[in-house]
């Protein structure tokens, strides 16, 4: 076995792939190293992911929960603020806040619910509508770039294991979401 210390050993390891891929009898005993190799590779990516939406997002000094509110009523025009803040985990006071931007510069409308006039329901306006394609587009491409890179086998394995990061008591309900208008 070479030293690691000897002058050529950095040429080796850079040469080298950067993670192994281990062998699918493997996977069910993951290492620590395996699995901090898998998350610092989660944060990279979503690193990036979001890199290029935040830079439009700054253009109106909006940030993430934003484009996350964007994303989400766009999907279901007429989602209630309620519904809302149950898929997005967050507090209606700081919903509040994203959405009461979003509705004074014109990229998002509350109408009174027709059965209860207590809910509001969003949607889209046009220019929300061209803000939210603009910012996913960046997104899809850099997903299709990847899936096309992967592979088949690659993209169907990623969403069996993004699906089952998802909290068990949640994750029907985020499945029967993302899986409304495929």
């Amino acid at each position: 076995m070479p030293d690691s210390g000897s002058p050529d050993a950095p040429a080796r390891r850079a040469a080298a792939p950067r993670l192994a891929a281990p062998r699918g009898e493997q996977l069910l005993f993951l290492t620590d190293a395996q699995l901090r190799q898998g998350i610092e590779l989660m944060f990279f990516a979503y690193r990036d992911f979001t890199a290029d939406p935040d830079r439009i997002l700054e253009e109106y000094g909006y940030g993430r929960a934003h484009h996350r509110a964007l994303h989400f009523i766009n999907r279901r025009p007429g989602l209630t603020v309620q519904a809302l803040i149950d898929i997005l985990g967050v507090t209606k006071q700081s919903l509040n806040r994203v959405l009461r931007q979003l509705i004074e510069d014109g990229l998002v409308e509350s109408r009174v619910g027709p059965s209860d006039r207590r809910q509001r329901l969003l949607s889209l306006t046009e220019a929300g509508a061209a803000l939210e394609g603009r910012l996913s587009e960046t997104q899809r491409a850099r997903v299709r770039r990847a899936y096309r890179e992967a592979g088949p086998e690659a993209v169907a394995g990623f969403r069996r294991v993004l699906e089952r990061m998802i909290e068990p008591a949640q994750r029907e309900a985020a499945l029967g979401m993302v899986e409304r208008r495929e």
